[in-house]
């Protein structure tokens, strides 16, 4: 039987782009994306900088909690070959530095005593060598890297209980270094070859040096508040350091290589100037650096960050410092007993 007019279907042309027209849509596409792409960008970096100061904000706190605990702040331990040993308390007798010092107030207290009761020297080392391996987020700026165990040049080694053991594979390095002051002496270079030695009266501290060092952490430190004369609120506590970006992940960066939980050296200690008659206000200033390849300063603070770099004074407060901050107003904050006044609208 014939269908119907009505059951007929005529086929209709359909409409499409031409290729002009993808090509020009495909172009608004991408003009879109690079107008949207740096303030993409630039919102990360808000975000990771944010981030990087809660750190130094945590760190600050840290230690203050640490100061109201103990009465002083983080020892800077004994040097750069020595880590952190729970049975040795938080004075002087304590060869880990600041970073391992402030760990039980910054809720990492089992990572703190690792090795607590134990005397074996190589039981010691094996549960020591685990935390030197342990990177914590706290101690990474996120703009800088990832929270990942460092590379290790070959031959560094860690002494552990007076016993210089096989050199490890990899360490946990930070990006955040405790104010030394305005003399860059850091002494680390004086380091005991045991406990006995380190505990003798008669060693050899280099306490001439260390008796000018008018920072808040150096080797061996028991800093008070009332130590600090000028003011907490004016006195540097903790910031970041710069670092080689090629050298981020390799521990190449002679300010990055060795573990964040070792004892007074250029890797968690930082300063801001050093004695030189030669310049008019008696120092030779150390301004912040930001990271850059090729960068040589294993003494100054500095940053990943542009513009400038997160630093926590003594009461707490975490300021944006700038790099372009007049290098004499950054030394006296460094010095928490020069007596000088800081204008406090220039940081």
């Amino acid at each position: 039987m014939a269908r119907g007019s009505s059951d007929q279907h005529f086929c209709q042309p359909k409409g499409g782009f031409t290729l002009v027209e993808l090509l020009v849509v495909i172009t608004i596409i991408a003009i879109l994306i690079a107008l949207l792409l740096p303030a993409v960008q630039a919102a990360r970096e808000a975000a990771r900088r944010a981030r990087c100061a809660n750190n130094v904000k945590q760190l600050a706190l840290g230690c203050l909690q640490h100061e109201h605990m103990q009465g002083f702040l983080p020892t800077g331990g004994w040097g750069y070959s020595w880590v952190g040993d729970a049975n040795r308390g938080f004075d002087k007798r304590q060869p880990g530095g600041w970073v391992y010092n402030v760990l039980p107030y910054i809720e990492q207290g089992e990572l703190h005593d690792l090795g607590l009761g134990i005397t074996n020297v190589t039981d010691l080392y094996h549960k020591h060598r685990v935390r030197t391996q342990t990177p914590l987020n706290v101690f990474t700026c996120p703009s800088r890297r990832p929270c990942v165990m460092m590379a290790l040049p070959s031959g560094q080694q860690t002494m552990v209980a007076g016993n210089c053991e096989s050199p490890i594979d990899g360490h946990a390095s930070s990006c955040y270094a405790a104010n030394v002051g305005d003399n860059s002496y850091l002494v680390w270079w004086w380091v005991p070859g045991s406990l006995a030695q380190g505990d003798d009266p008669n060693f050899d501290w280099r306490m001439d040096i260390q008796n000018a060092i008018f920072g808040i952490c150096h080797a061996r430190s028991q800093i008070t508040m009332a130590k600090i004369t000028d003011g907490t609120s004016n006195t540097y506590l903790v910031g970041e350091k710069p670092v080689d970006p090629d050298c981020y992940l390799n521990g190449l960066d002679g300010g990055d290589d060795w573990s964040m939980y070792t004892g007074h050296q250029d890797d968690t200690m930082r300063s801001v100037g050093w004695p030189d008659s030669t310049y008019p206000t008696g120092y030779f200033p150390l301004p912040p650096m930001q990271d850059q390849p090729g960068i040589n300063d294993y003494a100054g603070f500095g940053s990943a960050h542009a513009n400038s770099l997160n630093m926590s004074t003594c009461d707490g407060s975490v300021h944006s410092i700038n790099y372009t901050i007049d290098p004499e107003v950054h030394r006296r904050l460094g010095n928490r007993r020069d007596g000088l006044m800081i204008d406090a609208s220039v940081f």
